[in-house]
């Protein structure tokens, strides 16, 4: 009987003390685009791929829960999660996931495309989604920083939580190559805020094309008409240089007319003329006399 009211009366004691709520949790991250966390973590979906084998490696051979990146009382994501360590938020149990690398899993995407996110909440709460892209020109070979990221591209405050996750859109910018979404949950109702990764490929910049042979003829064959303006004469022309000297063969007799024997026979023949001549003329002055003195 004394047992009874002594079980009677502990049942009144712990009625009387109000319940105590649990403490409040909120674990999530990106299963689309699939997060390095949701890939290489606890119970990651990829472990398998190289780039998560590294990351396990260098945490000896464990990774945190793929739902648990996250930091208390955060008061300045900058401050608080270092360069260089932003996809693990500073938190050395999840180290391996700031490897420099570009084979992480990840999500083709392209420029202006409206990238659905699917966010899982495996303990949901309420809070704002902050999105980064890293900038145009990002490296992937070296550790992320916040330098490599602009302004947030989407600051989401509560969306709505379906079939488990938290479902929103954002326009992509123009980029190319390979990129990370860096996203940032900030609990309203717990102290937490959620750090991610995940790594987006875009299409590669398109190169111009080589020049070949046959898209070069036509140039060559255009160049081969091209008419030119003949150079114009001086308007003083320098006299002709005379043809150099050279030696005549040996020279013909006759061709010569003023050769001096030829000069000579003219002079004896005229000279015999004239004796005619005046002999004619005498023989008929002789005639003119006889008949006078008849």
């Amino acid at each position: 009987m004394f047992v009874r009211r002594l079980a009677a009366a502990g049942l009144l004691a712990a009625a009387a003390v109000p319940a105590l709520p649990a403490p409040a949790m909120a674990h999530g991250a990106p299963m689309t685009p699939i997060s390095r966390s949701a890939a290489c973590g606890g119970n990651g979906t990829q472990r398998g791929a190289a780039a998560c084998k590294a990351a396990l490696k260098v945490t000896d051979g464990f990774l945190g829960a793929y739902d648990n990146v996250r930091l208390a009382n955060v008061k300045d994501d900058r401050t608080r999660v270092p360069d260089g360590k932003l996809c693990s938020a500073g938190i050395d149990l999840y180290r391996g996931l700031d490897l420099a690398r570009d084979d992480f899993p990840s999500t083709k995407v392209a420029s202006g495309q409206k990238l659905k996110i699917s966010y899982r909440g495996t303990i949901p709460h309420q809070g704002s989604f902050r999105l980064y892209l890293t900038r145009a020109g990002y490296d992937p070979a070296k550790k992320l920083t916040w330098d490599d990221l602009g302004s947030p591209l989407a600051d989401i405050k509560d969306p709505p939580l379906t079939d488990g996750a938290y479902r929103m859109r954002v326009t992509l910018p123009k980029r190319t190559g390979r990129h990370i979404l860096y996203t940032v949950w900030e609990t309203s109702n717990t102290p937490d805020t959620y750090y991610s990764c995940s790594d987006l490929v875009f299409p590669a910049a398109a190169s111009a094309p080589p020049a070949t042979p046959s898209a070069a003829a036509p140039t060559t064959r255009k160049a081969a008409v091209v008419k030119t303006t003949p150079p114009v004469a001086p308007s003083s022309p320098e006299p002709a240089a005379p043809p150099p000297a050279t030696i005549d063969p040996e020279p013909v007799a006759i061709s010569k007319p003023d050769d001096g024997m030829v000069g000579f026979g003219h002079w004896l023949i005229g000279g015999a003329i004239t004796a005619a001549l005046l002999a004619a003329a005498g023989a008929g002055l002789s005639r003119l006399r006889r008949g006078r003195t008849r």
